[in-house]
């Protein structure tokens, strides 16, 4: 997915559940760590390429990160806790929202898994963006009105 598209639709996913903005921007900038991480494709587009959706889109990494400051591993505190918490979070989303648009790994870094719905940049992808985001929204009404 493109960055925006990621962005929204993490945000959407996690104001909609928590109904926490700071949680929110923490998630958010988690939604986009995945890729950042990285780097730019410039010039050597076919060496990032070849890089892309690999270690930094192991969703054991979160796991791991999210269970250890859950465990009271890690520095503690609630922004502390908050904040990485969500990161990860965000960064969960991000490789689930880049397992329907393509191959990431998943219990092993080389063992990819996915389905490809959409091509990335495409009117499907803004799509598929915009009825989960109407989904979500829909859903978090219901859950307020009951």
């Amino acid at each position: 997915m493109k960055w925006v598209n990621h962005e929204i639709v993490t945000g959407v996913i996690v104001y909609g559940a928590t109904g926490d903005l700071l949680s929110t921007v923490f998630s958010m900038a988690g939604a986009i760590f995945p890729d950042k991480v990285e780097g730019r494709p410039g010039a050597n587009y076919w060496s990032w390429r070849a890089r892309h959706r690999g270690w930094s889109h192991w969703p054991v990494i979160y796991i791991a990160i999210y269970a250890l400051m859950q465990l009271g591993f890690l520095p503690q505190g609630a922004d502390a806790e908050k904040g990485v918490s969500f990161v990860c979070i965000g960064a969960l989303l991000h490789i689930a929202e880049d397992a329907v648009c393509g191959k990431v790994p998943f219990l092993f870094p080389w063992q990819k898994v996915g389905i490809k719905l959409f091509k990335v940049g495409s009117v499907t992808e803004y799509l598929f963006s915009m009825a989960l985001v109407i989904g979500i929204y829909i859903i978090h009404v219901k859950l307020m009105l009951k």
